[in-house]
């Protein structure tokens, strides 16, 4: 690689460790872990100016002189940094009040994913806990900052958030989920119960206050002035527009008005009709819509009563697409993957291996609930999160050799997300989901995804109130209003997020239709995965590039 290329590139991924130091330890590196990350304005800006540092010395080395390869960390690193500056100067803080993937939801999650293996990292949790308090009243002050500027969450999310916190704080600390950390199993009984009361009482006199803090901030400066969910978009604050169009290209990679987005969606919707007839007809004896969708949706036989069946259901499929894919790709992960029950955050995610090899990929499932699982999503969730989905892709991204760091880890959501709906019909290609029935998860998954970038561009770019958006979603597909609801509020506090998962399956679709025309008999679908999952992660118009690439030399 280019000297200058890889010494920025190594740099780059460097900062990224130490400004995420939670990050850094989830990925089995142990330099960070008494920190937390700093969510003042102070530290924010001053990543901005970092960052913006670094697009500017990527942006100075001229790719003409360089290998493909290195053009493509040039390329990567120019596209991260910029769009990473431009979510933070988005100022994403004052909006982070949201019950479904704000703080309090998505921590207590977090911190089951600390690949804790000797009995110094577990020692580091105590300062660590103390900085995530920190942390947190870091995020109270970005609120207020937000409401004087006249930028909050809007009110639904806003008072289930109060709800959540005061939840928390109402709950006995032997239960607080900040305890349910994974002790290494290097420590002895008698150590791990002091370690334990250490944590504890941290957890009684830093965390709980600053979560206290936090809820007085919501009930006294973000509440009162929190906006109506019928103006509930990022557009409706200061400079909304422009943080929108940006969040569009960070997270698809590609050059796409919030119009032409919301006309693909529409196009989707009206394209899975036809799917959703011809299997109704086949698992419900029925092709009329509006039963099928009701019959998926209120029947009582397509629901979990226990969390355990969902685990089970998972491993199955995973085990099963195991044993398919040497059928299809060529390279596969030496990392194995796991199921795990999680009871809070999403309904569902992936976390890829500790690079240390201390943990391997794992696909968690939100349990909490089992009932607000379909037994009929399972299947397509366990594709799409673990096998073929994000633990192939990401673990594959994880172990190639020679590749700068941060090209493993990139944030670009469309490749990311768009491999994982991908990986779902891929499954069905297979031919390894279990029943009809397990196939209109397919279709459920779908309808959600095209739905996300009809309603996520009418609430952000076109004024559509959340009450809109949960119809649209209601009438057009199976989904329950709980879920929806759930979904909705997510797209509220993430702008733009949605948007890569149906984008970035069509266009690797496309990308595969492309090579399949050039190459006609040539086209060997091991080799197209594995030039679609052999570079790391990377922007929608590299993958095309590498896929051209491919298919005109093979």
């Amino acid at each position: 690689m280019d000297e200058a290329l890889s010494t920025l590139a190594d740099d780059y991924w460097q900062w990224r460790l130490r400004t995420s130091p939670t990050l850094a330890l989830v990925l089995g590196d142990h330099r960070y872990d008494e920190q937390f990350e700093d969510a003042s304005l102070e530290a924010e800006d001053v990543q901005i100016a970092e960052l913006r540092s670094f697009e500017t010395a990527a942006a100075a080395i001229d790719p003409a002189e360089l290998a493909d390869d290195d053009r493509i960390t040039r390329d990567l690193l120019v596209f991260e940094t910029s769009t990473a500056a431009d979510r933070l100067a988005g100022r994403f803080a004052h909006i982070g009040a949201n019950h479904a993937i704000g703080p309090a939801a998505l921590l207590p999650t977090r911190i089951t994913q600390f690949p804790l293996t000797e009995a110094t990292h577990a020692a580091a949790m105590v300062p660590k806990y103390e900085a995530m308090a920190r942390h947190v009243r870091q995020l109270a002050d970005r609120l207020r900052e937000g409401a004087a500027q006249g930028r909050t969450s809007h009110a639904h999310t806003v008072n289930r958030t109060i709800e959540q916190v005061e939840r928390y704080l109402g709950s006995p600390t032997a239960d607080d989920p900040y305890l349910q950390l994974p002790a290494p199993s290097t420590m002895d009984e008698a150590a791990t119960a002091d370690w334990r009361q250490r944590i504890t009482t941290t957890i009684e006199t830093h965390v709980r206050p600053a979560w206290q803090a936090y809820l007085e901030t919501l009930r006294a400066d973000v509440a009162p002035h929190a906006h109506p969910d019928d103006a509930p978009s990022i557009c409706m604050l200061p400079g909304g527009d422009d943080v929108y169009r940006r969040a569009i290209r960070r997270h698809t990679s590609v050059d796409l008005s919030a119009d032409e987005i919301h006309r693909i969606g529409l196009e989707q919707i009206e394209r899975l009709a036809d799917e959703y007839r011809e299997v109704g007809q086949q698992v419900l004896g029925t092709s009329d819509l509006t039963e099928i969708f009701d019959r998926l949706r209120d029947d009582p036989q397509f629901r979990f009563e226990r969390g355990e069946d969902v685990v089970t259901k998972s491993e199955i499929a995973m085990a099963t697409a195991s044993a398919a894919m040497g059928d299809w790709f060529g390279r596969l992960p030496r990392a194995g993957c796991e199921v795990r029950e999680v009871a809070s955050g999403p309904v569902a995610f992936y976390q890829v291996p500790a690079s240390d090899g201390s943990r391997p990929g794992t696909f968690y499932v939100n349990t909490g609930d089992p009932s607000s699982w379909q037994t009929f999503d399972v299947e397509s969730m366990a594709f799409h999160e673990g096998i073929p989905g994000h633990h192939l892709q990401l673990a594959i991204a994880d172990e190639l050799v020679g590749l700068p760091e941060f090209r493993k880890r990139a944030g670009v959501t469309a490749y990311i997300e768009g491999w994982g709906l991908y990986a779902e019909r891929l499954a069905d290609e297979m031919g390894i989901y279990s029943s009809p029935l397990d196939r209109l998860g397919i279709l459920g998954a779908d309808s959600m995804r095209a739905g996300r970038l009809v309603v996520d561009t009418g609430m952000h770019a076109m004024g559509w109130s959340r009450s809109e958006a949960v119809e649209f979603l209601h009438q057009n597909g199976p989904s329950t209003i709980s879920s929806i609801e759930a979904e909705v509020d997510r797209y509220l506090g993430m702008p733009g997020q949605a948007l890569a998962y149906m984008v970035g399956r069509l266009e690797i679709v496309k990308y595969r239709r492309q090579a399949e025309a050039t190459m006609g008999e040539r086209f060997d679908i091991k080799g197209f995965h594995d030039v679609v999952l052999g570079s790391g992660i990377v922007t929608l118009p590299m993958l095309e590039r590498l896929v051209d690439s491919w298919a005109a030399s093979a």
